[in-house]
């Protein structure tokens, strides 16, 4: 018999009632240290008093109007992305996949105002993970995610991760966009050189091709600057935001260029829920803490941190792992033995980390875990990782 929870995951069989900063805490009392963190979802960490403070204070005020009135947390938020990044405007949404539907139907329908309607092919990665709607999944293009749903929407080309070569060869006068995280996070924390995305900006500007970056999972302070495309020095035309911006509230956005966002007039687009006043005052109170230069040094300082210990156990369990990858605190490590198998020990060290493709464990934690804690979470690995290898 079907369970009443469509049975779409492979769950733990964990479940936690309370969250404090790093730590989860089960029904029945014990305490898990979160190197997962929702996904790199929970950006400040369980119960932020910040975060709640601004959600209690917002709750007892108004929840959601729709977007047919202006909505002042909306506008400064919007605003605040605005100052901070290359965007001259933003759409909210409440998840990364909205943000993904946004950002191909932004990029089509800008070279159809100009005279292109035949320029819709956008190139993606091999690995890439952009959400699981039928026009992301079709983005994306492995046959783990397409399988079974019957024809997918048109207009999308994957090419091999880091060859650039083919990517030259692909884009012709009918190629619209490329869309490409900066740090594949389900691929397995994949990180693109800084040279490569210059190269890709120059080529697309030379083409005349939209450049979109999916900061999903690697935006919002994660690399150590507030978007990861930031350490290159260049930046997109459009950008898909999500996860980290609502620090555990449902909160997506699309940034745009002028230029690129001159297609969509009113009736183009639209969200029932997204910019509501409840996710943009947590996404303020988010970027307040995280937008400021000693918080992300301090992403930076931690990271450094991680990684010489990361080095350590991989060094220590050649049996186990392989090496460390990523940047910031969007991290990895490429794993000898099964990720599955050690993401299956970790829980027996009361440590959460989540599985990537690539046999690789990602190590997500907040971005405000403290020195101690990452000390704690290396001991952890380090003891789970020596359990594992009892069995090999």
């Amino acid at each position: 018999m079907i369970s009443a929870v469509l049975p779409t995951y492979n769950r733990a069989p964990l479940a936690f009632v309370k969250g404090e900063g790093s730590w989860l805490i089960t029904q029945e009392g014990s305490r898990y240290l979160d190197l997962g963190a929702g996904i790199a979802v929970n950006a400040l960490g369980h119960a932020h008093p910040a975060l709640v403070a601004a959600l209690t204070e917002q709750a007892g005020q108004l929840w959601h109007v729709s977007n047919l009135y202006q909505i002042p947390q909306q506008q400064q938020l919007a605003e605040m992305l605005v100052d901070k990044t290359f965007a001259d405007t933003v759409f909210f949404t409440n998840s990364g996949t909205e943000a993904a539907e946004l950002a191909i139907k932004m990029a089509r329908k800008y070279h159809y105002e100009r005279g292109q309607a035949d320029r819709v092919q956008i190139l993606s990665f091999d690995g890439a993970f952009h959400g699981r709607s039928t026009g992301a999944i079709a983005a994306a293009g492995s046959e783990k995610m397409t399988k079974g749903f019957g024809p997918l929407m048109p207009g999308f080309r994957q090419l091999p991760w880091g060859d650039h070569a083919a990517l030259q060869a692909a884009i012709t006068d009918q190629t619209c966009a490329v869309i490409i995280e900066p740090i594949q996070g389900e691929g397995g924390i994949r990180v693109v050189p800084d040279q490569c995305l210059k190269g890709l900006r120059d080529l697309c500007d030379s083409t005349g091709t939209l450049l979109i970056f999916d900061e999903v999972q690697c935006g919002v302070g994660r690399s150590g600057k507030l978007f990861a495309h930031e350490w290159a020095g260049v930046t997109p035309d459009i950008m898909m935001v999500a996860k980290g911006i609502g620090g555990g509230f449902p909160l997506g956005a699309v940034l745009a260029t002028e230029a690129a966002a001159s297609g969509m007039v009113a009736g183009s687009h639209g969200s029932t829920y997204g910019g509501n006043p409840l996710g943009c005052a947590v996404g303020l109170a988010v970027l307040q803490i995280v937008a400021e230069d000693s918080f992300l040094d301090a992403v930076s300082q931690k990271s450094a941190q991680f990684r010489q210990g990361l080095e350590g156990l991989v060094a220590a369990h050649p049996q186990v792992f392989e090496a460390v990858r990523g940047q910031g605190l969007i991290l990895g490590l490429k794993c000898k033995a099964s990720n599955l198998d050690i993401v299956k020990a970790a829980y027996g060290e009361h440590l959460l980390t989540v599985p990537a493709a690539d046999n690789v464990i990602r190590l997500l934690p907040a971005l405000n875990i403290s020195a101690p804690e990452i000390t704690e979470a290396l001991a952890r690995l380090d003891r789970a990782a020596t359990a594992l290898e009892a069995t090999l």
